[in-house]
């Protein structure tokens, strides 16, 4: 089990790393996290909705994302409430209070049993704990730390980032902060995200080990060059931040509208990736920001689409959205990014909010009504609409995505949706999804992940050169996205090999290649 000095360490990449390594040497292995706080999320092929980390996970332990190695989801709605998700699907939203004081022994059974059911089908389970195991005022009550370790007798590592600073005072106070028995699980310490010369840094490392008594399993060097989606909006911040210095001459510029409750922000991760696009976020709050200096504005989703909505309305943003699109600019919209789009927003079951009605930013014929019941779904569909131009023509072409939201969207007249649904959930299905306006420049789906669809992704860049009337880029300008990640898990497992002690690892868990 992996667990941090703090959030943010490099918990789930390093997990990641574990899985791919385990996987590599021949074993079954699966992730397990028992309860994941994060507005990223995936959809199980039976509808189930868990911590994105965790499906990355499996993803690079080459089995199938299910709920059971993410129990319990939590994905914070507003202030101080959370809607609690168990075993893939809602039981309702709650306060942390409410959450601690009379639903942990509910959520206790519901983690035990998935460990159980993954004990009896993997050789070896990735368990990665949730911020810090020393949290002195919530330690009675964590179900993600050492209770998890105890249930699993599990050996843990504890991981520390070195990057922030104070990496020894971190390791040390944390384990002053354990019981005797929580230290006993402990076998030694990853020191993550390091830069420099280790050699500078080994007589810290002694005199760690002589005042702990533990061992230094690895220092991990930090990772700038490996695309790997982070978990939560921690990492959202420095992620793009560095993309703001990446190329102030890059061909196309994206902005994407930073909601207070910005969810999936990973759909994004593939357009970072192109070399000939700079993407940034921009605070829902920034009057300041020109938006001509874009070549499309993207309305990501949002877990709290009424009052993200509100915010930019008593900002004003929501004013520079429309007349950027009046203006011609290509705005697009993912999700509740799709909602906002549309005319009307009715909200008469108080869902994450207590706004019952708003008006949308009126660009394309659709309104929604947000209901109590939840679609989470992976879908795929083809393009009922050619979208772009004749030349980068969408018509027919195959889009693969999955759904999270409340809302049920309806078109209004001279809609014109975007897409056919042909599967849900891998059943047969005939529904339509999306809209555009009647010029073309504005339009929105429910599909999360539509821009890692290579060809999609491609047009919509091409597209865009034309409109700045430069000439479209070949295929080979762009990146392969779908089916990539097989060679970045091994990469990242190639460099936590070279870093880390994997075979004292394999020797404490009592595990022989």
């Amino acid at each position: 089990m992996l667990q941090g000095t703090s959030s943010d360490v490099g918990k789930s990449i390093l997990a990641t790393a574990l899985c791919r390594i385990f996987k590599q040497d021949q074993f079954a292995v699966t992730p397990f996290k028992s309860q994941n706080m994060a507005l990223n999320s995936y959809i199980t092929a039976d509808g189930g909705e868990i911590g994105r980390a965790q499906a990355v996970q499996a993803f690079a332990a080459e089995v199938t994302p299910t709920v059971d190695m993410n129990p319990i989801l939590l994905k914070p709605s507003r202030e101080m409430m959370a809607e609690v998700i168990v075993h893939g699907k809602t039981v309702e939203n709650m306060s942390a209070k409410a959450y601690r004081n009379h639903f942990i022994d509910q959520a206790l059974q519901s983690i035990n049993l998935s460990l159980q059911r993954l004990q009896n089908q993997y050789d070896v389970i990735v368990i990665e704990g949730a911020g810090s195991p020393a949290e002195i005022n919530l330690k009675d009550r964590d179900i993600a730390n050492m209770k998890i370790a105890e249930l699993a007798d599990a050996k843990v590592v504890l991981v520390a980032d070195i990057d922030r600073g104070g990496v020894f005072a971190s390791i040390v106070g944390t384990l002053e902060l354990l019981s005797q028995q929580e230290r006993d699980r402990i076998i030694g310490f990853i020191i993550n995200k390091f830069r420099g010369d280790i050699e500078l840094l080994q007589p810290g490392l002694t005199w760690l080990e002589e005042r702990t008594g533990k061992k230094v399993l690895g220092v991990v060097p930090y990772i700038t060059n490996l695309k790997i989606e982070a978990e939560d909006s921690l990492a959202l911040t420095k992620t793009y931040q560095s993309s703001q210095q990446k190329f102030k001459q890059c061909t196309v510029r994206v902005g994407v509208i930073q909601f207070s409750k910005i969810s999936n922000f990973t759909d994004f991760d593939c357009l970072q990736l192109e070399a000939m696009i700079d993407l940034q976020f921009i605070q829902s709050t920034d009057l300041e920001t020109n938006f001509l200096d874009f070549d499309a504005i993207i309305l990501p989703g949002t877990k709290n689409t009424m009052d993200d909505l509100y915010q930019l309305q008593i900002s004003g943003i929501d004013r520079k959205i429309i007349q950027y699109a009046n203006d011609g600019g290509l705005v697009i919209g993912i999700c509740g990014g799709y909602q906002i789009l549309g005319k009307h927003l009715y909200n008469p079951h108080s869902n994450d909010s207590e706004i019952e009605y708003l008006e949308g930013l009126g660009l394309i014929p659709v309104e929604t009504r947000f209901e109590k019941t939840k679609i989470t779904q992976q879908v795929v569909g083809e393009f009922v609409d050619s979208l772009f131009s004749d030349t980068h023509n969408c018509l027919g072409k195959t889009v693969k995505g999955f759904e999270i939201h409340t809302g049920r969207t309806e078109y209004l007249e001279n809609a014109i949706p975007l897409i056919k649904i042909r599967l849900r959930s891998n059943t047969p299905t005939d529904s339509l999804d999306g809209c555009r306006n009647q010029m073309g420049n504005v339009f929105g789906s429910y599909f999360h992940g539509i821009f890692d669809n290579d060809i999609f992704r491609r047009m919509w860049i091409n597209y865009m050169m034309i409109r700045k009337g430069q000439k479209p880029l070949d295929q080979s300008d762009f990146i392969k996205y779908e089916g990539s990640h097989d060679y970045q898990f091994d990469q990242l497992a190639n460099i936590v090999r070279e870093n880390v002690n994997i075979e004292t690892i394999y020797q404490q868990i009592s595990l022989y290649k």
